[in-house]
């Protein structure tokens, strides 16, 4: 199960103990998506992914534009990327300019 920790501002899942996360920064315009963590004993899963979505769809519920800083954020939205720009899977969200 994802949470949603806005004091950290972070988005968690945690199996047998481990925590993986995706970090954000957040203002009243957009969200910086900053780090992904997966602990090694939980890579393959799609945890990433699922977190990463998570955290794409609290942005289209807010209508923050989002900023994807963090590496694995950035491939994974470039992957879902539909021609009209929208992520696939998260209608109405677009994805970010360059820069």
């Amino acid at each position: 199960m994802i949470t949603h920790n806005t004091e950290k501002q972070r988005f968690e899942r945690t199996e047998n103990g481990l925590t993986a996360v995706v970090e954000y920064r957040r203002n009243e315009e957009e969200i910086e998506l900053t780090h992904t963590f997966v602990p090694p004993a939980l890579e393959g899963q799609g945890i990433a992914g699922s977190l990463t979505r998570a955290a794409l769809e609290y942005a289209r519920a807010e209508n923050l534009r989002v900023r994807p800083i963090c590496s694995y954020a950035r491939a994974y939205i470039r992957r879902r990327v539909r021609r009209s720009g929208a992520i696939a899977g998260v209608p109405g969200l677009r994805s970010p300019g360059p820069g």
